[in-house]
């Protein structure tokens, strides 16, 4: 098996369906970023501040994730109830979402 940072990218995805992870991720980097005790020290000019902000970026990607999925539920919610009061539309158009698994 091959190692490559897509792999890495693409277990780190699919992991983080589950809202469960993304809270322990989230809790996780909260955690590590008020904690005293660090990685990389913050005494050290660079190194010490590059683990902070990749976790911050972490941490802002993650909470927007969650923000927008609500939100589109939410939209997706209210969309529905919108295009069945309207009148005059007999279409009825769905969204499939799949998953492709690429078989080597």
């Amino acid at each position: 098996m091959k190692f490559s940072i897509q792999s890495l990218y693409t277990w780190y995805g699919n992991l983080l369906r589950n809202p469960k992870y993304r809270w322990w991720v989230i809790l996780g980097t909260l955690v590590y970023l008020i904690s005293p005790i660090d990685i990389a020290p913050d005494f050290i000019p660079v190194v010490g501040q590059i683990d902070d902000v990749f976790l911050l970026t972490l941490l802002v990607s993650e909470v927007s994730g969650l923000v927008i999925e609500g939100w589109k539920a939410r939209k997706g919610d209210v969309g529905t109830e919108a295009s069945n009061t309207t009148e005059g539309s007999t279409s009825s158009a769905s969204t499939i979402d799949v998953d492709a698994v690429s078989v080597k």
